[in-house]
């Protein structure tokens, strides 16, 4: 949040990103973008960019580009939840059905240590720790962050993670300049 933004109670939160539809790391930035346009939220680290293979997707379907990012908001949840759904949405994701490829993937992977189970949300997420290409590069981002009484770095070094590749260094995104 930039300092003319609002105060607030603000909390950090981990977002998992993914994409594998059109030109994804361009989508995935401009996902960044715009969480970081948003008046309440702030991106404050991203991780590198992996390639991964698609779990759960029919077989043939193209690869993935994932990424991390921690965030602080002064969103609550479900409004932070609203935010991922809007901006995927505006990036071209049609929700058609559950395993499906996406141009924009945003999940709220942790928001600080709260532990929620909301009909639209569960933090922390509730598959964050069988997922080694959400796992890696948030243990980047946030590796002293708590899950289940262990670090991220600790629960990203037990991973297994075959086809986990990382494709692009950090520095892939920048914030928009101010203007």
């Amino acid at each position: 949040m930039s300092p003319s933004k609002p105060a607030g109670t603000v909390r950090p939160a981990l977002l998992a990103l993914g994409s594998n539809l059109g030109d994804r790391a361009e989508l995935l930035s401009r996902a960044l973008d715009r969480l970081d346009e948003d008046p309440d939220t702030r991106v404050e680290a991203v991780s590198c960019l992996y390639e991964t293979e698609p779990v759960g997707l029919p077989a043939g379907s193209p690869a993935f580009l994932n990424a991390a990012a921690r965030i602080r908001t002064g969103l609550d949840p479900l409004a932070l939840l609203d935010l991922c759904l809007r901006v995927e949405a505006e990036l071209g994701r049609v929700r058609s059905g559950h395993w499906e490829s996406r141009t924009v993937d945003l999940d709220i992977a942790l928001y600080g240590d709260l532990r929620l189970s909301e009909g639209r949300l569960v933090l922390p997420h509730p598959r964050l720790r069988e997922r080694p290409f959400v796992l890696i590069p948030a243990a980047e981002v946030a590796p002293d962050w708590i899950l289940d009484g262990q670090t991220l770095a600790a629960w990203a070094g037990r991973a297994t993670a075959p086809g986990v590749r990382r494709v692009e260094g950090p520095g892939w995104w920048c914030p928009p300049a101010a203007g």
